[in-house]
């Protein structure tokens, strides 16, 4: 039996993670705060367990933002890649355009779908929400 093993990594690849399990919860978040943090229509991450996630290299180039209620984000101080959702300094999820290859994942859901950018034209067939429900 092989063990899983998903790689991820920032643009320049100074940082390095693996997780060992399947990616799980698969949520595409389109509130303005995510907005602001990816650049983009939002976030698209995956839960992750503590004990699955192992940071491989490039640990000592994570910068985190924390913002309210202990929340916040892990990004490489060299080339910016948001990599990972923290939450009471632990990872909690991981950004899904950070990760190697194709591992098998689909989102599951869209939340804050009534803060969405006016541009941002949501595909697929997952459930939306207004909000996080």
């Amino acid at each position: 039996m092989t063990d899983l093993k998903i790689t991820g990594e920032c643009f320049c690849g100074e940082i390095r993670y693996e997780i060992s399990e399947p990616l799980q919860s698969a949520t595409s978040c389109h509130c303005s705060r995510c907005r602001k943090a990816f650049s983009g229509a939002g976030s698209a991450y995956s839960v992750v367990s503590e004990n699955k996630f192992n940071w491989v290299n490039g640990e000592k180039n994570l910068q985190k933002y924390i913002g309210k209620k202990e929340w916040g984000i892990g990004f490489c101080k060299k080339c910016g890649t948001t990599l990972c959702g923290i939450y009471q300094g632990k990872v909690v999820g991981i950004t899904l355009g950070s990760l190697n290859g194709n591992p098998p994942v689909t989102i599951k859901k869209h939340i804050f779908v009534g803060s969405k950018a006016c541009w941002d034209d949501i595909g697929g067939d997952a459930p939306q929400y207004e909000k996080n429900e």
